[in-house]
């Protein structure tokens, strides 16, 4: 005698149960890229900022601080530089350049800027050429962990 299964399931309710588990099983192997490339980023972006630390010191350190409290050098103090206003440390001479500026720094326009100043706001008194575009995203990943 023949085993009958427990239930039936017509062409188009199996089509039905194929389409739904192959959804799962997407679902399940995005979630774990996405949990991967999360986790690669992560990592990715504390290399930067480390490589960013190491840079900063030997090449920015010499004009700005980034300690909170620190005064300011030459230029001003960068602790908590992203998501703050453009020009706008109390106590600081800014050029009207940047006190006008009307922008807040995020980390793409501080890695813009650390590549090409005067381009990103012509005007400015930084008497600074630029850093190569990974040096800068790396100095600005940095900043953004100082806050």
């Amino acid at each position: 005698m023949a085993r009958r299964p427990c239930f039936r399931l017509d062409l188009e309710e199996g089509l039905h149960l194929i389409r739904f588990m192959t959804s799962l099983r997407r679902a399940a192997l995005g979630a774990g890229l996405l949990t991967a490339v999360a986790a690669f980023a992560g990592a990715a972006h504390a290399q930067d900022a480390t490589q960013g630390r190491a840079v900063f010191t030997s090449t920015c350190a010499v004009c700005h601080n980034a300690a909170r409290g620190a005064p300011p050098k030459i230029g001003p103090n960068l602790f908590g530089v992203v998501g703050r206003r453009v020009g706008s440390v109390a106590g600081f001479n800014y050029s009207p350049a940047m006190r006008n500026s009307r922008l807040t720094w995020t980390t793409a326009q501080l890695a813009a800027y650390l590549q090409h100043p005067a381009q990103t706001i012509p005007g400015n008194r930084m008497p600074f050429a630029g850093l190569p575009a990974p040096r800068a995203a790396a100095v600005a990943a940095y900043l953004a962990t100082l806050h």
